[in-house]
């Protein structure tokens, strides 16, 4: 079966690996990617189809309608700092992604992939994790066919922006992963890693491979890597 896609956090340390995994997927036919800013090199697919646009407010409109992909992920946010406040933050990561969801769900998306966090958490008294547990429980409301909701917990990986505080437990994870993944594996995972598994647990849900099971499945970190070492 083959299934169109589109993807929201395309530059992003999980959504780059994501597209990758996405352009190189035989299942997939097309990718739509939503970017602010032209997308690397390496990149370039004939099965690629930017949306670009610097202004995000605009980004639920060009959701792809005719025809509308049938799986849509999103791994798109950023950080207090890099928005400039919670306020901010929360406009990207709550704000626009439920937009964007809601989007995806009037053009016809079935199948909604969305990366969030091991510690979401509707209740928190947490900006964070608040707005991740926000976010989850906004998007299961939508009623998609198939919701599929990854909680990571550290992301291993090298970002393009800087986070001195992240870098260093991040070293930390490194080094405790050379001795055995076994000391970081319930707490840290690798970014190609949760790309890989978000990119199967979409497929299987669009495949069928979940016969019987539709509505929400939840991926905690354990589930992660047994996912993410599917595909190679």
């Amino acid at each position: 079966m083959s299934t169109a896609a589109a993807l929201a956090g395309s530059t992003g340390l999980v959504g780059s690996h994501i597209l990758t995994q996405l352009l190189s997927h035989p299942s997939i036919l097309a990718v739509n990617a939503y970017t602010r800013r032209e997308l690397p090199q390496e990149t370039a697919s004939p099965k690629l189809y930017p949306l670009s646009s610097t202004d995000t407010s605009v980004w639920p409109s060009l959701f792809p309608r005719s025809p509308a992909p049938s799986l849509f992920i999103s791994a798109l946010g950023t950080t207090r700092a890099a928005a400039g406040g919670v306020d901010a933050q929360r406009k990207i990561d709550l704000d626009l992604n439920y937009d964007l969801a809601v989007a995806a769900k009037d053009a016809g998306v079935q199948t909604y992939v969305l990366v969030s966090s091991g510690g979401a958490n509707a209740n928190s008294m947490a900006a964070y994790p608040k707005m991740k547990g926000e976010l989850e429980e906004k998007v299961k409301a939508l009623g998609f066919k198939h919701t599929v909701i990854l909680r990571p917990g550290l992301i291993l990986g090298t970002r393009g922006e800087s986070r001195p505080a992240e870098a260093v437990v991040r070293h930390i994870a490194w080094g405790l992963k050379r001795v055995t993944p076994a000391l970081t594996n319930f707490w840290a995972q690798d970014a190609e890693t949760i790309a890989r598994a978000a990119v199967e647990a979409g497929v299987r849900c669009e495949e069928g491979k979940r016969e019987g099971k539709e509505g929400v499945w939840e991926l905690g970190q354990k589930d992660i890597l047994e996912l993410g070492e599917v595909r190679k």
